[in-house]
């Protein structure tokens, strides 16, 4: 006769203590944390503390609690700073004084003004020329070979030294669009837009390209030229080509004969030195619009 095999004793099962609260008669469990845990977030607290008294920690109204050992990382900024300028004092010297056209003639020259060009530009300059210095509308391509004020080189540094219409500057470039709309009839207003576009044969209405030509000829081939290409001197932009500052639709071209232009660019001999803005005109100069 076989004995009928032993069951193993039902293990008591460990009753959890609850905390009393019941949602929907599902009741939370008072499981107690693990200790490494919970050492692990004690040690976290007196770190805080230990960070908070050492390093600038609480802000203030004009400044944080500098902490017992005067961390700081905006002054190793400004000793960092303050030891490159000291490096590249010998060499922003030598290019401030070096007339702009000849700094490509200096190797030495020319790598550092390509180099210093380069981040002046991508501080300054980005915001409204775009990364790579393709404009948007409204700012102009540096890229392209369209240039209002001129592209040679000086004529760049002389547009970053004094800017366009600035009025913190004696010298800045003057010269903008008016707003035709207060002197020209509403037809002569349409005919003039239509004798534009008939410019680069697009799409024009026939019928008025005669009487805008009248119109053109009249009031505005002073700035244009008579025969529309532009003039440098006073930033009247070529209107037989493709490239528009401010959109080249019919309604554009309306909206601007109508109430004018008049952008600006800030002076920048109030920001940046004389060895900055070289650097940055020779840059802009060599991004391959430059005449």
């Amino acid at each position: 006769m076989t004995k009928a095999p032993r069951k193993a004793p039902k293990k008591e099962q460990k009753q959890v203590e609850t905390t009393g609260h019941s949602w929907d008669g599902i009741e939370e469990y008072n499981n107690p944390l693990p200790r490494w845990w919970l050492w692990t977030f004690y040690g976290c607290i007196v770190f805080a503390l230990g960070y908070m008294v050492a390093y600038p920690a609480w802000p203030l109204l004009d400044r944080a609690t500098p902490g017992v050992l005067g961390f700081s990382t905006r002054a190793d900024v400004e000793k960092e700073i303050k030891r490159f300028e000291e490096i590249n004092a010998g060499i922003e010297k030598k290019l401030a004084e070096t007339d702009i056209t000849e700094v490509a003639q200096d190797p030495e020259l020319k790598h550092y003004a390509s180099q210093a060009g380069a981040a002046v530009f991508r501080t300054w300059c980005i915001q409204c020329h775009g990364a790579g210095g393709q404009g948007a509308k409204g700012f102009p391509n540096l890229l392209d070979d369209e240039w209002l004020w001129g592209g040679d080189i000086e004529n760049i540094h002389t547009t970053i030294t004094h800017g366009v219409r600035s009025e913190a500057d004696d010298e800045t470039r003057t010269g903008e669009m008016p707003a035709w709309a207060d002197v020209l009839e509403p037809d002569e207003l349409l005919a003039v837009v239509e004798y534009v576009l008939s410019f680069n044969q697009r799409d024009a209405n026939a019928k008025l390209v005669e009487a805008g030509k009248v119109v053109f000829e009249d009031n505005c081939s002073g700035c244009h030229g008579e025969d529309a290409k532009g003039n440098i001197d006073v930033g009247a932009p070529n209107l037989t080509n493709a490239i528009w500052l401010y959109g080249g639709t019919r309604e554009d071209i309306m909206e601007t004969v109508s109430h004018g232009r008049g952008g600006v660019m800030p002076n920048w001999n109030a920001r940046l030195s004389e060895a900055d803005i070289k650097a940055v005109a020779f840059y802009v100069h060599g991004l391959g619009g430059g005449q």
